[in-house]
């Protein structure tokens, strides 16, 4: 490069470490120094390597960028709003500020060219590593010779923190594994968390510890040495076998003189004096704010207007795909869209009560693999329990190193990172992901979960194994607390179908689902099959709660459950009958989807003349009141549970036919 080349590099780099740190300031909130520090590697990766089109942010072969370190956001959007990012100077300035574009952490939705929310440090990291199984497997199953459709590189920013969170070690023993070399990772190695130095929490050897992952570990020493930041982003697109690491030592806060490499750089503002020794430090005007020298914008707006013209090599590309492979084409740009194929759902199994018990698991099992030739975005699997969870499709293979166009996924042990992973394959464009394990093990998914929630995207969690139902393995994997707990997460559905023909339904209804994830809670124990013919029709699940079986006289009563409980209700309603008491069933698979109905569907469900109403669900009673009224009663569990066989368990426990007719008989009284 000539002196020049090199002076508007220089320029343009310090441009967004200023730039962060006027934003920072004049929210006087935010984390300066980790944008300041690691301006350089932004530049590189903006100016030299990432496939990108600010004009149209969503073509299907970008490269995506993840920020993991996502409290360093202001390094994000001043590279958004430089290369011409439908983001204004406006919305830095307003940085960290209520309704911004430009919140406190990167945000899916609020502004293009943010790939998906980083919050929780690890996540990001894990996230990457689901964009990575996206892509392949649309390679796999869309690229053909000739036609390089999808070849896209994940891009991430990661720092110590995201390093030291255990998702992290297990997203990165997955990618390892199924050797993705498709992801490039930086770490910035600054040595500085909000303590101080990470020597007081972590002194481990980080590229032995990916290089016994299965990565390609390379080390940059100074973050400011642009030429060794570009060969070692080369030697990483280069490296198509394993996912790569770049260790790049950097120095937070770099250009500060009294805050350089210290602890209170990392999560406060530098302050208005340092940001003057700041700005003169970098032969800016220290009496200026939010400058942007004309050349610097014109220099990035220029390496984001190539863009474009990379984009129509691949629309370019695609059209003569589609005149040779139509077929194909058609069916990836239908999933594109959202849209499902039609009569995807003609084929869903219909269960006759004469079939015997049936485990809600078994059933949505028969489910999957009725619906998955006519969806083949949809693809999934389990936390090393697809047996146990019923989630295996039986006609197709793995997802592996050799048939990346497998569609089961062995997430092995590592239920954090399959939820984060879920959420980046939910955010490829034509994949429907699903991943399944016990319902108490959600615990270890919460985050995931959440940030689903938050990006209202549509990741299917299965969970199966949901009460104490599941018996002897006893109080440790007997859940409780968990079906309220994910209730109370805001823009999340649960379903807890009652049988065979509600859990045919309940995919139908997660399938279709948009605008956040659905949780699919099945029970272990087999269940009796529920006359279609003689009773209300399972169709209705999509309503949240249906009157299943009514009261042939102004009912006395209201018995409402979910899941394996509702067979329970249906017995004692007939107990009931024969005393002379009029008892009406409610199915109440889904909270939320109830919650959806309007006012007069909600009365003719609970009319607020009954009042007398009893709930039974083998969980916590926490949210019920709201449905029973000050009349009605609860049967839930108020302890953990024990081990033991699971009949022994309903009986211990009170969700006996005998005490649903007790309870309600004395709420007549």
């Amino acid at each position: 490069m000539d002196s020049t080349t090199k002076s508007i590099e220089q320029l343009s780099i310090d441009t967004v470490r200023v730039l962060s740190a006027d934003a920072v300031q004049k929210a006087n909130s935010g984390h300066p120094g980790t944008p300041m520090a690691i301006a350089p590697i932004g530049h590189v990766l903006w100016s030299q390597f990432m496939h990108y089109n600010p004009r149209n942010p969503h073509w299907a072969n970008r490269d995506r960028f993840i920020l993991s370190a996502g409290h360093a956001c202001m390094f994000q959007y001043s590279f958004l709003y430089l290369t011409g990012y439908d983001i204004t100077l406006d919305d830095i300035k307003n940085f960290r500020q209520l309704h911004s574009k430009t919140p406190g952490h990167p945000e899916y939705g609020l502004l293009d060219g943010i790939e998906v929310t980083t919050g929780p440090l690890g996540q990001g990291f894990a996230n990457g590593v689901g964009f990575a199984i996206g892509q392949k497997h649309l390679a796999a199953r869309y690229n053909k010779p000739g036609f390089n459709l999808f070849d896209y590189k994940i891009y991430a920013l990661c720092s110590d923190g995201d390093l030291m969170e255990g998702v992290a070690s297990e997203a990165a023993s997955l990618a390892g594994h199924l050797e993705l070399g498709n992801i490039i990772y930086i770490y910035d190695d600054n040595h500085i968390s909000i303590e101080g130095d990470t020597d007081i929490t972590f002194n481990e050897d980080v590229a032995k510890r990916f290089e016994s992952y299965g990565w390609h570990v390379q080390v940059v020493n100074d973050v400011n040495d642009i030429q060794a930041l570009s060969n070692a982003i080369n030697n990483a697109k280069v490296e198509t076998s394993k996912p790569s690491l770049i260790k790049v030592r950097s120095h937070i806060a770099y250009g500060s003189p009294n805050k350089i490499d210290t602890a209170g750089a990392h999560g406060s503002p530098l302050g208005p004096d340092e940001i003057k020794l700041v700005k003169k430090y970098f032969d800016f005007d220290p009496e200026q704010s939010f400058v942007v020298p004309e050349q610097v914008l014109k220099y990035y707006r220029s390496c984001g207007e190539k863009g474009a013209g990379t984009e129509q090599k691949w629309n370019d590309l695609f059209k003569a795909y589609q005149e040779k492979f139509p077929e194909l084409a058609a069916e990836y740009e239908l999933a594109l869209s959202g849209e499902l194929p039609k009569g995807w759902d003609s084929g869903l199994p219909v269960f006759k009560a004469a079939d015997g018990k049936m485990a809600t698991r078994q059933a949505s099992g028969k489910v999957l693999n009725a619906i998955a030739g006519k969806l083949p975005s949809l693809i999934g699997g389990s936390a090393d329990l697809a047996p146990s969870t019923d989630t295996n499709l039986k006609d197709y293979t793995s997802f592996t190193v050799e048939h990346r166009e497998g569609r089961n996924f062995h997430f092995g042990i590592r239920e954090h990172a399959m939820g984060s992973a879920l959420n980046g394959m939910a955010l490829t464009k034509g994949i429907i992901p699903f991943g399944a394990t016990f319902l108490i093990f959600s615990e270890y998914m919460r985050p995931p979960i959440r940030l689903a929630a938050i990006m209202k995207i549509r990741p299917i969690f299965v969970y199966t194994h949901d009460s104490i139902g599941l018996g002897e393995d006893g109080t440790t994997h007997q859940p409780i607390e968990q079906l309220i707990s994910l209730r109370s997460i805001p823009n999340i559905t649960v379903i807890r179908p009652a049988d065979a023909n509600e859990t045919a339904q309940a995919w139908r209804v997660a399938i279709a689902h948009k605008d956040g994830p659905v949780v699919l809670v099945f029970t272990r124990q087999g269940l009796p099959i529920i006359d279609q013919d003689k009773y209300g029709k399972a169709t209705e699940l999509e309503k949240g709660a249906y009157i299943l079986s009514d009261s042939e006289k102004i009912p006395q009563v209201i018995l409402m459950a979910t899941g394996s409980e509702v067979s329970l209700i249906m017995q004692a309603q007939a107990k009931l009958l024969e005393q002379g008491i009029q008892a009406r069933v409610v199915s109440m698979p889904s909270w939320e989807l109830f919650e959806k109905q309007d006012a007069a569907y909600k009365e003719k469900v609970f009319p607020k003349a009954i009042r007398k109403r009893l709930a039974v669900e083998t969980g916590s009673p926490l949210g019920w009141h709201k449905y029973v009224t000050d009349e009605g009663d609860i049967i839930a569990m108020h302890t953990f549970g024990e081990s033991a066989p699971a009949e022994d368990l309903f009986k211990e426990f009170g969700f006996t036919v005998e005490n649903v007719v007790s309870k309600a008989k004395a709420l007549l009284k």
